[in-house]
C-alpha cells in the first residue's frame, strides 16, 4: 500500500525519557527529526551485577546490529513497517532473546511463539499466538495484517495461515537453545514455589517513524518460561503490547504480560495522548507507573510519536534497549543511571 506523504520537517520540542526506575524530570530540546527508531530486547529484575562484561558486550552488539538494520531501511527512504519487520526478524534469529530461536519453553517443554505488528497510517494490524514451526512469527503477523481480512490467528490456525502464505518453516531443533532449556528445567524444579515465573525478560520489539511521517510498531516473544498450556501474554495483543496510530504514537511493550493486558498499556498511552492531551513521555510514565505499576506489574515500553520523540520508560531494574535518529544513537541495559534525555549529536 502506498504510504501517505506527510511533512515532518517543522521544528518540534522533543523530550525523550530513556531511564527506568523512579520518575524524574525531563529536559527539552529543539530538534528536527524526519525518522526515528527504538527497540527493546526485554525487561526484568536485572542489574549490572547480574551480567558479566562478556554478556553485556554480547547484548550491546546484538542490539546495535538490529538497530543498524532498521536505520538503514529508514535512511534509504523505506517505510516504518518494513523497518520494524526487518529489525524483529534479526532479533528472532538471535538466541540471546526470547523470540524465535532461543524462545523459552512452556510447562509442556515446547516453544510457542507470539507476535504482532501495527501500521500507524492505515491503523491496520496483525497478530499470531501459539504458533510453532515457523522461523519468523513477526512476518506471519505482517501477512495477517496485509493479506487477510482478519487481525488475529492462534495455534493451528496460525500455522495453517503461515503455510498458505509460504512462510519459511523451521524444525523444533532450530528454536532450541541450551540456555532456554536450562531456564525451563530450573522453572520446572521450582514450579511449586511462588517465583516459578520470575524469569520473564527477553521479549523483543521495535517502533519506527519513517520519512513520510508514518509510525509502526511490532513485538515478538516466546512468552514466560514454564507458562501454562494456552497462556497468552500481552505481546500479540493489539492495545496491550503493541500499538501504532499516526495521530499519537507507536508502542511496543515488554514485561509481565498479565498486567499490561489488565491495564491495556499500549492503548492507554494512545488514549492519554489523543483524549487527555498528554505528551508521549507523560503518557508512557503515567501508564507504566500510575496504572500498571500500581497493580504490581513490572516492565516497560519503547515508544515514538509523529514528531520523533523517543520514550524508553520502564519500572523494572533493567530493560535492553537501543534508539536512533538523525541526532544520534544509543544502546543501554540498566535504567538507574540513565534518567534524562537523548543527547543530540
Amino acid at each position: 500500500m502506498t504510504h501517505k506523504h506527510r511533512a515532518t520537517w517543522a521544528a518540534v520540542f522533543i523530550a525523550a525519557a530513556i531511564g527506568c526506575g523512579s520518575p524524574g524530570p525531563e529536559q527539552e530540546m529543539e530538534v528536527r527529526r524526519n525518522w526515528a527508531i527504538a527497540i527493546h530486547g526485554g525487561a526484568g529484575h536485572f542489574g549490572e551485577e547480574d551480567l558479566t562484561a562478556e554478556q553485556q558486550a554480547a547484548y550491546t552488539a546484538s542490539l546495535s546490529a538490529a538497530l543498524a538494520a532498521g536505520e538503514e531501511v529508514l535512511q534509504q527512504g523505506g517505510n516504518s513497517v518494513e523497518a520494524v519487520e526487518t529489525v524483529i526478524r534479526i532479533m528472532e534469529d538471535d538466541s540471546l532473546f526470547n523470540a524465535g530461536r532461543g524462545a523459552v519453553f512452556t510447562a509442556e517443554g515446547i516453544q510457542e511463539l507470539d507476535a504482532s505488528i501495527a501500521d500507524g497510517f492505515t491503523r491496520n494490524c496483525g497478530a499470531v499466538t501459539g504458533i510453532r514451526g515457523y522461523r519468523h512469527p513477526i512476518s506471519v503477523a505482517r501477512s495477517v495484517m496485509d493479506s487477510s481480512e482478519h487481525v488475529f490467528f492462534s495455534g493451528h490456525g496460525a500455522g495453517a495461515f503461515a503455510a498458505a502464505m509460504g512462510h519459511e518453516p523451521a524444525l523444533d531443533e532450530w528454536f532450541f537453545t541450551e540456555k532456554a532449556h536450562k531456564r525451563y528445567l530450573r522453572a520446572k524444579r521450582r514450579a511449586a514455589k511462588s517465583d516459578a515465573l520470575a524469569d520473564k525478560k527477553g521479549t523483543v520489539g521495535c517502533v519506527a517513524l519513517d520519512s513520510q511521517g508514518n509510525l509502526a510498531a511490532g513485538t515478538s516473544t516466546g512468552g514466560m518460561t514454564y507458562k501454562k498450556h494456552g497462556r497468552i501474554g500481552d505481546s500479540p495483543i493489539i492495545g496491550a503490547g503493541t500499538w501504532a496510530d499516526n495521530r499519537t504514537c507507536a508502542v511496543s511493550a515488554t514485561g509481565w504480560g498479565e498486567y499490561f493486558i489488565r491495564t491495556g498499556v499500549a492503548q492507554d498511552i494512545h488514549g492519554r495522548m489523543l483524549h487527555g492531551d498528554e505528551s508521549l513521555v507523560e503518557a508512557c510514565r503515567n501508564a507504566i507507573f500510575d496504572e500498571m505499576g500500581e497493580l504490581g506489574g513490572d516492565g516497560g515500553v519503547v515508544a515514538l510519536d509523529a514528531s520523533g520523540t523517543i520514550a524508553l520508560v520502564c519500572n523494572s531494574a533493567g530493560m535492553f534497549r537501543a534508539w536512533s535518529s538523525p541526532d544520534g544513537r544509543g544502546v543501554s541495559m540498566f535504567g538507574t543511571t540513565l534518567e534524562g534525555t537523548v543527547e543530540v549529536q
